[in-house]
């Protein structure tokens, strides 16, 4: 039996329409959510991205403050900078787009978003409380939130349920483990070091791959009937293409999806529900301002 699709689009979709309402309320009481993206050197990848943030916001009423300053910019002057931000009534979230130039210390400069404003969510102390008992930060990074918001919003349960994690990054993998966990699920964390990984994500009934290899989740490592989120963003050659190239997952998705319950394609799963997370994080941090007398 073919797996049903969870659909990223259309549930990213559906987020953002509730970011938009949520930003027109706040409007209407004299608040308009603000972020801020500051963007350093000329990384095309990191435009397009940027790009991309900025014209979601113009859709969902938040109003965006882009900076760009030279690849040759110093540490300071990108301190300086994120400083002035976070000083800014006007800004409610900061975005600083990685990576950074080799020559600026990015724990640094991600150090200086100050917590009320990590809209990203990757200010250790955010990532910290993920980690502790009965704790929440002031926001959860977005793609480990958006899989949790899939998998929530697609009626898989995650409470008691055997989930593995494939990947153990800072961005995504260990963040999403950590949210697993709070939400009841038996967490599985595999790596390179993992022993018998295919008897281990054999076993999930939730299956995230987060590792970049493309295709590397084959349809014998998959459970009959699991929940598989495919994180993985991967250019592979494919000759069919006017590019020569095309995205692809971590997961071997046409042999997997005929051992699935469910499962996310790439792209039009997970990618989609990142740049949401990030527009419902600034408008949350705006409804926390107090609304002016």
């Amino acid at each position: 039996m073919t797996a049903r699709i969870i659909d990223g689009k259309a549930i990213a979709a559906d987020i953002r329409g509730e970011v938009k309402d949520a930003a027109t309320k706040l409007r209407e009481q004299g608040i308009v959510p603000g972020l801020a993206t500051v963007l350093v050197g000329e990384d095309p990848a990191s435009h397009k991205y940027v790009s991309m943030k900025r014209k979601a916001c113009a859709e969902a009423g938040i109003e965006s403050y882009h900076h760009e300053l030279s690849k040759d910019a110093t540490q300071d002057e990108v301190l300086d900078l994120v400083t002035k931000l976070g000083e800014d009534d006007k800004v409610h979230g900061i975005l600083v787009q990685l990576p950074l130039p080799n020559h600026i210390d990015e724990e640094t400069i991600l150090n200086a978003v100050p917590l009320s404003k990590d809209v990203d969510g990757f200010h250790p102390l955010n990532i910290g409380a993920l980690a502790m008992k009965d704790r929440d930060g002031a926001f959860i990074p977005c793609t480990p939130n958006g899989v949790i918001e899939l998998l929530d919003r697609s009626g898989t349960t995650i409470e008691g349920a055997n989930a593995v994690v494939l990947g153990r990054s800072n961005i995504v993998g260990m963040p999403v483990s950590l949210l697993l966990v709070k939400r009841n699920a038996t967490v599985t964390i595999c790596h390179s070091r993992t022993k018998d990984l295919g008897k281990v994500t054999g076993a999930a009934d939730i299956l995230i791959a987060a590792i970049g290899r493309a295709h590397f989740v084959k349809a014998d490592m998959v459970k009959p009937g699991a929940t598989v989120i495919d994180v993985g963003t991967n250019m592979i050659d494919d000759a069919t293409r006017k590019s020569g190239r095309r995205l692809v997952g971590d997961v071997d998705y046409d042999a997997a999806k005929e051992v699935a319950g469910a499962i996310t394609p790439v792209p039009g799963g997970v990618g989609p529900m990142t740049i949401a997370m990030l527009l419902q994080n600034t408008v949350r941090s705006a409804q926390r301002q107090p609304v002016k007398a």
